[in-house]
């Protein structure tokens, strides 16, 4: 039987009347024809460009892709450790305009990474890697797991790791994933990330107070080798120092910040480095937490000031919430952008995209630079 094609989207339909329907819709492939146009491209640019063009063996760099990329905490990591991009992709426009102007040269895809056709990257890519959204898993929130849409991002990096088939992918979470669901979550997730048994996986939870980040930020870190590879992966060993934020809260560029009301600026001049609440007047207490002030419980992130000597608290989303506050340790304010960047191990000259609240939770749902770094030559020695 003879079948009929479209030759915009490659469709195809055995039948005439299907055939001449397809044809009739307004605009029907154009825009998945563009997309996969472009990715095939790219990848034939930027394997060029590395010294790998395509129908090639010899290669000069290793490669990666990424998926829920954000702004690049981990991407500049991988980046620095000696890997290069050939795709990376959020679904957040000032996280795309962010990579785009610091990762140039670097295609980026801005869209749901469930429509990401990767098929032109089968057998071209070293490292499969992304930041999947995590806010199901988090002790902070409800914790649905798998089954919050969030969650469910998880059995779509499965699928697409399992088109790809590289030879290392990695998955950074947080530290709830673990705990969720008294240990089944994790369990699950590992069981579907292997469901073909291609790969050795091991997870670990890494501090990144450990690795170079003046910041005490648990999060987990799945990481697969193919069977088939020769070396074994080991997570990297822990740095000898632990900064803390003396050690790079000096000379930051101004930028933007949040600011505090009149009545948290006079409160805060009572909290010393690395205090809280707990430090103020009892009548101030009562009258700043209201009727928490007798629930019990330590509440110490509340009005807390960090300090100098020790390493930041975990950077969240925005830096001045009323159960999560991160004063700066000598001033009555919350962290700058480039004060909290440098935290994270951003370099001064990496500029986020969007409103200072856009670029506050861009840093702060991050994967710390120097921790990826550090991670991405572990995997280069796996490889």
């Amino acid at each position: 039987m003879s079948k009929f094609t479209c030759e915009k989207c490659g469709a195809e339909f055995k039948q005439k009347s299907h055939y001449t329907q397809h044809e009739k819709r307004k605009n029907p492939c154009i825009k998945e024809t563009k997309l996969k146009e472009y990715i095939g491209k790219a990848v034939e640019e930027k394997l060029a460009e590395i010294g790998n063009p395509v129908g090639t063996s010899e290669k000069t760099a290793y490669t990666f892709i990424e998926v829920c990329a954000g702004g690049g905490g981990l991407s500049s990591g991988l980046i620095k450790a000696g890997f290069t991009p050939l795709l990376l992709n959020d679904n957040n426009k000032d996280c795309c305009e962010t990579l785009k102007k610091t990762h140039k040269g670097v295609p980026v895809v801005c869209s749901p990474m469930e429509l990401l056709d990767l098929t032109p990257y089968i057998g071209k890519v070293d490292l499969f890697t992304g930041g999947v959204p995590c806010q199901s898993f988090s002790q902070a929130g409800l914790r649905k797991g798998l089954s919050d849409p969030r969650g469910e991002l998880m059995v779509k990096f499965a699928d697409m790791l399992h088109i790809l088939k590289p030879k290392i992918f990695m998955i950074e979470n947080v530290k709830g994933l673990i705990t969720h669901n008294a240990g089944e979550t994790i369990t699950s997730i590992l069981k579907l990330l292997n469901k073909e048994e291609l790969y050795n996986i091991h997870f670990k939870l890494l501090n990144a107070n450990d690795y170079g980040v003046p910041q005490k930020r648990e999060r987990v870190f799945i990481v697969g080798t193919l069977k088939t590879n020769t070396s074994l992966f080991n997570f990297p060993e822990k740095n000898v120092k632990q900064l803390v934020l003396k050690d790079v809260l000096y000379d930051v560029p101004p930028s933007p910040g949040a600011k505090y009301n009149e009545e948290k600026i006079q409160l805060y001049k009572l909290i010393p480095q690395g205090g809280c609440w707990i430090n103020l007047p009892e009548d101030k207490q009562k009258a700043y937490l209201g009727n928490s002030y007798f629930s019990g419980g330590g509440k110490r992130g509340i009005l807390y000031r960090l300090s100098m000597l020790k390493p930041s608290l975990t950077l969240l989303c925005t830096p001045s919430q009323k159960q999560t506050e991160r004063c700066h340790p000598l001033e009555e304010r919350p962290l700058t952008i480039r004060e909290y960047a440098r935290i994270q191990t951003f370099s001064d000259d990496y500029n986020f995209s969007g409103g200072v609240a856009s670029q506050y939770k861009q840093i702060g749902n991050a994967v710390p630079v120097e921790l990826a770094r550090q991670m991405g030559l572990a995997i280069i020695n796996a490889l």
